[in-house]
């Protein structure tokens, strides 16, 4: 009887985890995330990582990294999921929602290398949002560690060497 009242208050919690994500209050806006779909000059490279609490690095190896317009939309929607964070567990993943299909088109992606480490090349200038997941152990596992990182990057046009973003969360 004791592992039914575990098991229902383990329930309980993993089902109180799942959070809805907050409806959008702001329209995508296709004229406003435009700037994604021009040829720049600049060049953003990045490592994407996390720190386990025994110290030891996790590359986000082979992960999609986006590069995402920093549109009104884009604001609300990584205001409402990160909060004022720069990192969110994956164990607190709030549940999908349907978003404009266009918000897709109107990013880039890339994969992250073994080391963490990207590259976008020729972004036009614009303020943007980098994001991706760094996440460990068994695929299979009930709960996996590790969660998704961000941060923000502003592309003027008239950088002369590489813009470097640090994916940590921190």
């Amino acid at each position: 009887m004791k592992a039914g009242f575990v098991a229902a208050g383990l329930l309980a919690a993993l089902l109180g985890a799942c959070v809805e994500r907050k409806p959008a209050t702001v329209a995508f806006s296709v004229e406003e995330a435009a700037f994604i779909k021009k040829t720049g000059t600049t060049t953003i490279t990045g490592h994407a990582f996390r720190t386990k609490p025994s110290g030891v690095v996790v590359n986000a190896a082979g992960q999609l990294v986006r590069l995402v317009p920093a549109t009104a939309f884009a604001r609300e929607r990584f205001r409402n999921f990160y909060g004022s964070r720069k990192y969110v567990a994956h164990r607190d993943y709030p549940r999908e929602d349907a978003t404009d299909p266009a918000y897709g088109d109107y990013t880039r992606t890339t994969k992250a290398e073994a080391n963490g480490r990207f590259v976008f090349d020729k972004v036009a200038p614009g303020d943007y949002f980098i994001t991706t997941q760094v996440i460990w152990g068994d695929e299979d596992a009930f709960s996996r560690e590790g969660g998704s990182v961000y941060d923000s990057v502003t592309v003027t046009g008239k950088e002369t060497e590489p813009v470097h973003v640090i994916l940590s969360g921190y």
